[in-house]
């Protein structure tokens, strides 16, 4: 997650100038950056999240490593990235969805272009495409991130993400059928929400509307409260009762209907209104006045049910957990910008 107490850790200096941090499996640093080198920015993207997910920081020197900064030009062309653009360009590339954000950070009166990729869920993560203008990532290939290097993925480290992927599968089916064998096959259906279908068996079906999926609501047998004006399911045809329905799969619940804003949209907005405001101050304020735990601004945008309920036991959030904003949000943190 990228927030400016973490790079300001990844790019403290020694007494000599030099970094203490070298590049590792979840670290890459260059010296500059060009709306015209993506090619090489998406590989290492697809390997960060192959592996356990990483920064990337522009605006650092090669030999030796030293805080250089970005030139204006650079500056200017990390802040016209269009996030929606790019992630249209990974999902183009990449058999799976790659999670990332972006921020400009200072330090002093240098600038720096940060990334941050988070760990992928559908691991490995697969190149659909030959893009860049030497395909610099070809169809068909993996890449990992090595320690301080990005290449294609060698056999044991793809053989143990193949092993995880399997484990994990055989772990929900054994559970699913676990659920299933409990309360008879013959009492089991299941709630497709992508297609609004409730099937029992091929001959009984029950569509629903696809404005409707959203709105289901479950309610236990003798708990039923009535309110005036409430949505109706209405049920046309013949409907027979099963003993007993098992929902294996539910409603995912949509955040960003309700917190639109990730933390570089959020920026934006705010920049739209305040046009000279600093990047470390919008942090800042949303640090001094705690908005991510407070569900009246944000929300964390966890990645599965395991990683909901590791922070309700822990109360930690881990750091490849982003968070998501609303409009009040915005409005908060321009009226404290102002004042």
């Amino acid at each position: 997650m990228l927030t400016p107490e973490k790079i300001n850790e990844l790019l403290t200096i020694k007494p000599d100038g030099y970094l203490y941090h070298r590049e590792s499996k979840d670290l890459e640093f260059k010296a500059s950056f060009n709306l015209a080198e993506l090619a090489e920015c998406y590989k290492d993207f697809a390997a960060f999240a192959n592996n356990v997910g990483g920064y990337i920081i522009f605006g650092v020197s090669n030999s030796p490593r030293k805080l250089i900064g970005l030139n204006e030009k650079a500056v200017r062309q990390f802040e016209e990235i269009d996030p929606a653009k790019i992630s249209g360009g990974l999902l183009d590339t990449f058999s799976s969805n790659i999670q990332w954000e972006q921020t400009l950070h200072y330090v002093g009166d240098l600038k720096f272009g940060v990334f941050y990729v988070s760990i992928s869920e559908q691991k490995p993560i697969i190149s659909k495409r030959n893009y860049g203008n030497k395909s610099e990532i070809k169809s068909g290939e993996i890449y990992y991130r090595y320690a301080g290097r990005t290449q294609r993925i060698e056999y044991s480290e793809l053989s143990h993400i193949i092993e995880q992927r399997i484990k994990t599968n055989t772990t929900q089916l054994l559970s699913l059928l676990n659920k299933i064998s409990v309360i008879g096959p013959a009492n089991a259906a299941i709630l497709d929400t992508q297609k609004g279908l409730i099937q029992k068996d091929e001959k009984n079906i029950l569509v629903i509307d696809d404005n409707i999926i959203p709105k289901i609501k479950f309610i236990r047998e003798g708990h039923f409260a009535e309110k005036e004006g409430a949505t109706t399911l209405k049920l046309v045809g013949e409907v027979h009762p099963l003993n007993s329905v098992e929902v294996v799969k539910t409603i995912r619940k949509r955040l960003i209907d309700d917190y639109p804003y990730s933390f570089t949209k959020l920026r934006k907005e705010i920049k739209a209104r305040l046009p000279n405001v600093k990047q470390h101050l919008i942090h800042q304020v949303i640090k001094e006045n705690n908005i991510k735990n407070n569900q009246q601004y944000s929300e964390y945008n966890f990645m599965n049910k395991d990683q909901e309920e590791e922070y309700k036991r822990s109360g930690l959030v881990r750091p490849d957990i982003t968070s998501l904003y609303n409009k009040d949000a915005v409005e908060f943190i321009v009226k404290v910008l102002e004042q």
